[in-house]
């Protein structure tokens, strides 16, 4: 299943410039998501981080991944119509173990790599990664919820 920015658009509520994630590339319900966001010069984040050695921050590739999660996490629930998705949120309520191995910079194609590690009703513990060209950039366990909004 590939997915491009107009269905991920139609799962979670990002939009530009917050939306972190252009195309899902793999996706198997209730194991595992492959998706990946084009890292350029033209991002807001390289006006102030940091001008003349551009860095993609670690908050964003944390936020890339857990908007990756989010939407494994809604696809796995079942065949939800687009209007239950819509009338659906994801909140993140942790953040554990995230390091960041590699600094990430315009070029980079980042890949998020996320996958399930539990699920009981609306809670979801996910491990997430992130990859550049097959190395490990970034790394951490995520919690989310899935609610009415």
């Amino acid at each position: 299943m590939i997915m491009d920015v107009t269905e991920i658009q139609k799962i979670i509520p990002h939009r530009y410039p917050f939306l972190l994630l252009d195309r899902v590339t793999e996706i198997k319900e209730n194991e595992y998501l492959i998706g990946y966001k084009n890292i350029t010069i033209g991002d807001n984040v390289f006006q102030g981080h940091f001008p003349g050695h551009p860095i993609y921050p670690g908050v964003m590739i944390l936020e890339g991944m857990a908007q990756a999660g989010g939407i494994l996490a809604f696809k796995s629930m079942g065949d939800m119509t687009e209007e239950e998705a819509a009338s659906k949120v994801v909140y993140f309520m942790s953040i554990d173990g995230a390091k960041f191995r590699n600094p990430v910079k315009p070029g980079d194609k980042l890949e998020y790599r996320v996958s399930v590690l539990k699920n009981k009703g609306s809670i979801w513990v996910l491990d997430g990664k992130a990859f550049v060209d097959d190395v490990l950039v970034s790394q951490a366990e995520l919690k989310a919820m899935i609610v009415d909004k």
